[in-house]
This record gives structure tokens, sequence and C-alpha cells, in this order.
């Protein structure tokens, strides 16, 4: 769902242009959509601003998450002198399937759209088109992020890209800025429009790939393997060579049965890049086939593990002497054998997916996104 340059940080190409954008000259359309402060937001009520900025923007995309900063920055520099900036998230959780979201900690409803304006502490109104995409189709958006900068009369002046590199400390030409700048002077914007570079709409009138997704991860086969002692020292040390998040549950447990799904999204969000996740049941080994009925209702294809003894406190102590005893236990643990995050007891599923994500390397596709993380 997304399209970035291959091999380079300069927003030079890979734009996305199937659906031809608002020419300039073009007045603002109208939108009323919600935002993520609970309120119906309106092109009209930024009427006296005398520069409207409007961008399209997601939460899953890596692009839009780079620019995520400068955009609160471009808000906070602008505010005082009337600037509205306005940002709008045209995708729907409908389009989006589990490996699009390989790089993001939530996807793109409403709801999802609020955590991360909440993590990220957003002060711009953030606001929802994902049900119908019908202000995304009247801007024709071309990719993300994308913006759109009207003048007093909201009359289209610049549309395009917000700067030229997806690295900050990389960028030369600040068009969003150098376009806000000359309206507020009165002078006619010099460059009008740039290539959008990022992410590509999700449009509802695509196929999504959802289903046949779903389709696949349910025709996976699950498996259960018997441990014992010298296994789950095995299982400690991470030989995998990736970065790896183990379970420890059981089905007597209460929050363990209510979070493992999620952690099944988890690992389908994350398995396409250097990750994997191993389940482990401390049931005795007399509960194997409630065990494995779980994992198939909830098709658990990765690696699960299941106590061959009734010894829990041995094989527990076996992983780790400093492991406690009780579940759900969570531990995500680096190719070196180092622990990197862990959690007993109900998990915070967000935390976790934001500890995933500092502590996968970056890709020659995807840069910053480490650092992105990391810092928040």
């Amino acid at each position: 769902m997304w399209c970035l340059p291959f091999l380079a940080l300069s927003l030079a190409a890979c734009s996305v242009d199937s659906h031809p954008t608002l020419t300039i000259g073009s007045p603002a359309p109208d939108f009323a959509l919600p935002g993520v402060d609970g309120r119906i937001h309106t092109l009209n009520e930024y009427s006296k601003s005398p520069v409207l900025a409007v961008v399209f923007t997601c939460n899953h995309c890596p692009a839009s998450q780079l620019y995520e900063d400068r955009l609160k920055k471009l808000d906070d520099d602008y505010r005082a002198k009337g600037v509205a900036l306005v940002a709008i998230n045209p995708d729907s959780p409908s389009t989006i399937r589990l490996s699009d979201l390989g790089y993001s900690d939530v996807g793109d409803s409403l709801a999802d759209m609020k955590a991360r304006a909440a993590h990220r502490h957003f002060e711009y109104p953030y606001l929802y088109d994902g049900d119908a995409q019908t202000v995304a189709t009247k801007f024709r958006v071309a990719a993300m992020p994308q913006i759109f900068v009207f003048d007093r009369q909201r009359t289209l002046r610049y549309q395009g890209r917000i700067d030229d590199n997806l690295s900050e400390p990389l960028v030369k030409t600040r068009d969003a800025r150098n376009a806000i700048d000359a309206l507020l002077a009165g002078e006619r914007v010099a460059v009008e429009r740039t290539r959008a570079v990022g992410c590509s709409t999700a449009w509802l009138s695509k196929p999504s790939g959802r289903d046949e997704e779903m389709a696949k991860i349910e025709a996976e086969p699950v498996k259960l393997e018997m441990v014992g002692a010298d296994r789950l020292k095995t299982l400690r040390g991470n030989p995998s060579g990736k970065l790896l998040m183990v379970n420890f549950w059981a089905t007597w447990c209460g929050p363990c049965v209510t979070e493992f799904p999620e952690l099944e999204a988890t690992y389908r969000m994350y398995r396409g890049r250097s990750f994997d996740f191993v389940s482990v049941s401390a049931n005795d080994p007399d509960d194997k086939p409630q065990v494995i009925a779980f994992l198939q209702k909830n098709h658990a294809s990765g690696p699960n593990l299941q106590f061959a003894l009734p010894d829990t406190f041995t094989l527990q102590a076996a992983f780790d002497p400093l492991m406690p005893a009780a579940v759900p236990f969570t531990v995500l643990i680096a190719p070196n054998g180092d622990i990197v995050y862990q959690e007993l007891g109900e998990l915070n599923i967000l935390k976790l997916r934001r500890a995933i994500l500092a502590n996968l390397p970056d890709d020659t596709q995807h840069p910053g996104q480490q650092a992105y993380w990391s810092g928040h």
C-alpha cells in the first residue's frame, strides 16, 4: 500500500499520479469531517485564516510518519500568523491488510488516529475521511503526505510535497513553507506544483486483498511442539537472528486468552520484517488437545511450544531463572540475546508494538523508522 524511493532518501521519484490532482487555481473543496477531538470540522470554520494548508496523510505510511514532526513545527511556526493547518486521513481500515501495517503500531480507523494523535501530541486538527473518501476524491490525492495550500479566497496556490527529502537534515527546499510565506507576503507562489511522493491512497473502489490475505492465514498449518528444559534454554538465547517475541500463556488464564489474538495480529503485521514470534503454553501436558484447539481457532501458524513436563517452575527457570512464575508474560529478545522489553500480566499492546518497531532495524526502502520509534 505504499511507494517509497528505493536506495534513496530524495523525494524526486516514485510519485503516484493515478488520480489527476486538483489543479492550481481551483476553489477549495468543501468538507465536513470528524476529527480526533470528537468534533466535526468544516471548511467554513477556517474562513478567517489568511492561508489554509490541507495535508493528506495517514497512520500506517512510513513517509507520513517521518513528516509528523515537520507538520507539528509548521503548525507551531505559522499558527500565530493565522495560518490554519488541517490534516486528513483518507484511508479506511477496511482497505488495509495486516501486512500493510509492518511499520506502524496502529491502523487507520478514527480510534487509531486518536491513539496516534495522543501519542505524538498533535495540536492541529486530524480528520477522518476513510468511510467514503469523499474529500480525498474531490482533491484527487496522488500520494501521502500531500499538501494543498489555499490563499485567503480559498483558491489553490500550491500542491505537492512538503519538502524535498524524507530525511529532514538533508532537506534543501521547503516547498510548502515557501508557498505559505509568499501568500502571507501577498506575493505570487514561485513554484506552484511539485510531485507528491509517499504512500498511495488505499481507494475503496479498488480491491484491498484483505480477504485473500485472511484466507492464506487461515490455510496455514498450525503445529504444537512439546518441549523440555534444553529447548527453552535455546529459545532464551534467541538463535533466530531476528527480533524475537516470546509469550508465555495458558488456556486457563483469562488475560492470556483475551490478548492472544492481538499477539497473533502483531506477528502478522511484522513477520515480513526481521521478526518472529514463539508462543509457549504453560498448560499441563495432558491439556495438549485443548491447547492445540485454541491455537487452531486463532490460526497460530508460527512456532508454538508447550511444556512437556508438569513441573512448570523448573521449565520457566530453564528459560530464565529470573522469569516470574505468573502468566501472561511477554518478552522481546534481540538477536544478541538481550532482553529489550518485557511485560508481566495483561499487555499494553501499543507499548509492545512500539517497542518492536523501535528495535527492528531500518531497511533500504524505509529509512529513519528506527529513529522515529525510538525517539517517542
